[in-house]
């Protein structure tokens, strides 16, 4: 059956993907040289915004994994319990089948 909280844990999760893409999205574009700046200097600015950039990105990758297997998980509880209410459906038809059916009981009169 399905963990308790489930519901929980994808929201917080989902909620977790929009904070990293928002973080990500405030990178902006990769920083353009500055011509006052040597070149090395530039380089290192690059560097560093790509690194964060980088950081970022795995750290989305991995929230979409957990996400996905929240989602799978959530979604086999759903099978789980669809299955067990057609049995219960079957059940209860063939109790109101076997209800339904009349008797063959002669009446006799008087």
């Amino acid at each position: 059956m399905a963990k308790v909280g489930a519901g929980e844990i994808i929201y917080d999760l989902r909620k977790k993907i929009q904070e990293i893409t928002y973080d990500l999205n405030q990178l902006g574009d990769l920083p353009t040289d500055i011509r006052e700046m040597i070149t090395s200097a530039n380089l290192v600015r690059s560097n560093e915004f790509l690194s964060k950039s980088n950081d970022k990105k795995t750290e989305l990758i991995s929230a979409y994994a957990k996400y996905s297997e929240a989602l799978e998980e959530m979604l086999s509880s759903v099978f789980e319990i669809q299955k067990d209410l057609k049995e219960i459906l079957k059940t209860q038809s063939s109790m109101i089948e076997s209800k339904k059916k009349p008797s063959k009981t002669k009446r006799t009169r008087k």
